[in-house]
């Protein structure tokens, strides 16, 4: 069961997706070359040590070659990040990068219905 976030978590949350997305955007433009990388979702841990990023990646055939290149660089966006983030927080948040496949669980279901 996924605890209710408190509205510093969520603030902090969102902060981190748009620098994510900035970062992923700027400073990583060979990562995931030929595929669309959207952050769809940042939680994070109530002492802030953690972050769950969310990534919906776009053509889907190339979902396990852009998390493994996402993974790679994990030391680089961190510390990007921590740039970014540092006046808000005291310690930057551990990264660790989930796959959102719900929108190719979406179009798997209009495909079916289609048929």
């Amino acid at each position: 069961m996924e605890l209710q976030q408190t509205t510093r978590q969520q603030k902090i949350a969102r902060q981190i997706q748009r620098d994510i997305a900035e970062i992923l955007q700027k400073e990583c433009r060979g990562l995931g070359a030929g595929a669309m990388i959207t952050v769809t979702t940042v939680r994070v841990s109530p002492d802030f040590a953690y972050a769950k990023i969310y990534f919906s990646i776009f053509p889907f055939d190339r979902n396990a070659a852009v998390m493994e290149e996402l993974e790679k660089n994990n030391w680089f966006i961190r510390r990007e990040l921590g740039k970014r983030i540092r006046n808000q927080l005291k310690i930057v948040p551990e990264l660790q990068f989930f796959l959102d496949d719900s929108l190719e669980y979406i179009e798997n279901i209009d495909s079916l219905l289609k048929e």
